[in-house]
């Protein structure tokens, strides 16, 4: 009986749970899930697992604040980073970039989510790689993304990257998916 208290204290990994820089940087799905198949019980025992990973901060992305108390109750630091209707895209994007950026540079351990890891996300993510100089080209910030995430990027997870290349100043090649190139709110509490 006492192996099963200690394996549910343990909580369970988030779906779609994926490192993008490992124990510094993750995303994942919103815990629990989203729409239909957001369950209550699966929601506390993924942020328990968060929790106990040693998370620093969880960063939402969603628009909405579900699941932000939650993570109060459990103890666990959150950032709220929706993008508004009115927000200007680029400029999000450079924020959230810089912020992400400064949080890891202090040693933070990060998971990012919005309501499922899709084309935006993992767009985010790949312009954030492409931002911050961890991969060197658009096409292989695209491709190592695509591998990690076993998700391929759309035109709007593509039109992160482009973005992320201007932002940074680059030369083009942030939107070409034709390369082999590989590599490797507020707060809560």
């Amino acid at each position: 009986m006492a192996a099963m208290k200690g394996k549910w204290a343990q909580g369970i990994t988030p779906r779609n749970f994926v490192w993008v820089l490992k124990d510094r940087l993750a995303v994942c799905e919103r815990p629990g899930g989203y729409g239909a198949n957001h369950r209550r019980v699966r929601r506390q025992e993924e942020i328990i697992w968060i929790r106990e990973q040693g998370f620093t901060h969880v960063v939402s992305l969603i628009a909405a604040a579900h699941n932000l108390h939650n993570y109060d109750e459990l103890g666990v630091a959150w950032l709220h980073r929706p993008q508004g209707p009115n927000d200007d895209p680029v400029i999000f994007q450079k924020n959230l970039y810089r912020e992400l950026q400064h949080l890891l540079a202090n040693g933070e351990k990060l998971l990012v989510h919005q309501e499922e890891v899709g084309d935006r996300i993992c767009g985010l993510v790949a312009g954030y790689l492409l931002w911050a100089n961890l991969v060197p080209y658009g096409p292989q910030a695209i491709s190592v993304t695509e591998r990690l995430t076993g998700r391929q990027l759309g035109p709007l997870g593509r039109g992160f990257v482009a973005t992320a290349d201007e932002l940074r100043g680059g030369t083009g090649g942030g939107s070409s998916g034709d390369t082999d190139a590989g590599g490797t709110g507020t707060s809560g509490g």
